[in-house]
């Protein structure tokens, strides 16, 4: 008996996409953020409602800080739940999580290790994604971008807000030709690393999101409580970040044209879009945000910071650029 074509095509596509299911054998480096548990969740529970299905976290090498307390008060416990409710196995070095997958997914809460961390991937040729903040200052951001692209070897990297549907939403918004956009979150601080590299790169790649490349200058106000960098893109577009804290920190993106106003509207948002695109990324070897956008985000963030020392004069990224090795 032949199947009818609609039916045949219907089978043959549930049983690729069941062989495919498995295919990617996935490792972790630093289980010290909650996003190293979600992440495994998302991907290895086939009954969590949002599955991921393209591959399989096998493995993770555990990492830490000992001087940042939510590292080192967290890594114990996250580890045990990977290995007693995920069943993954760990390693000792980066070189062994390396031998034993296909795809990394660096994790670690802390930027500073990220650099000697990943160049045992680049050099086992594993393509990999990298979780904020990609390091703790722009010359290592630099670094790993020239040492991927010496080794051939694709990475990746994003705050989830860049893919919450909410955000998907305002981005999509006809509002005519775009002039500017405020994006406001939480921006505490860490004393190892540059202001926004620690949480504000959530607010700072939302404001990237909507913007796009091109920022120029950078000019930065800063508080105990609040930080405001406006940034001036291409063609006279201006972009500001309000970084919030010790109060409510919700986040938030505004898009001004010259059509329209568009706000991001409240909604379910969480790590599951995300993890898709770090799927889609693994199987494809393409980066759904290009390195150079990143690499220019974490320039926006040290402009700010260098604004800040200047007493708030505005700050080139070409300069910053220059001056870490760009």
């Amino acid at each position: 008996m032949k199947m009818k074509p609609a039916i045949l095509i219907g089978f043959l596509c549930a049983t690729v996409t069941a062989a495919l299911a498995d295919d990617l054998r996935i490792g972790i480096i630093g289980v010290d953020t909650s996003h190293a548990v979600a992440f495994t969740k998302l991907i290895n529970d086939a009954t969590d409602k949002k599955h991921v299905v393209g591959g399989k976290v096998v493995a993770f090498y555990r990492g830490g800080s000992a001087d940042i307390p939510e590292s080192k008060g967290r890594i114990d416990g996250y580890a045990k739940d990977l290995k007693e409710k995920y069943g993954l196995t760990e390693v000792e070095k980066v070189e062994d999580l390396c031998r034993m997958v296909d795809v990394v997914l660096l994790e670690s809460l802390d930027g500073r290790p990220k650099l000697a961390q990943v160049k045992p991937v680049f050099k086992a040729g594993k393509p990999v994604f990298i979780d904020k903040p990609v390091a703790a200052s722009l010359k290592d951001v630099i670094a790993i971008d020239k040492l991927a692209k010496e080794s051939h070897v694709p990475w990746f990297s994003s705050s989830a807000y860049r893919f919450y549907d909410s955000m998907m939403e305002v981005k999509g918004t006809n509002v005519g030709e775009l002039r500017g956009a405020i994006s406001y979150g939480p921006c505490e601080l860490e004393p190892h690393h540059p202001d926004f590299f620690w949480y504000g790169i959530h607010p700072t790649e939302a404001l990237f999101t909507v913007m796009g490349a091109g920022c120029e200058s950078v000019v930065r106000t800063a508080t105990t409580n609040t930080d405001v960098a406006t940034g001036v893109w291409s063609g006279g577009r201006v972009g500001t970040l309000r970084g919030l804290r010790g109060a409510i920190t919700p986040h938030k993106v505004i898009v001004f044209g010259t059509k329209a106003v568009a706000e991001q509207a409240k909604g379910s948002d969480d790590y599951a879009p995300l993890v898709v695109e770090i799927m889609k990324f693994f199987q494809t070897k393409i980066a759904p945000v290009p390195n150079e956008d990143t690499v220019e985000i974490y320039a926006f963030m040290a402009a700010a910071d260098e604004s800040k020392r200047k007493g708030g004069k505005s700050v080139k990224i070409s300069d910053v650029m220059k001056k870490n090795g760009r």
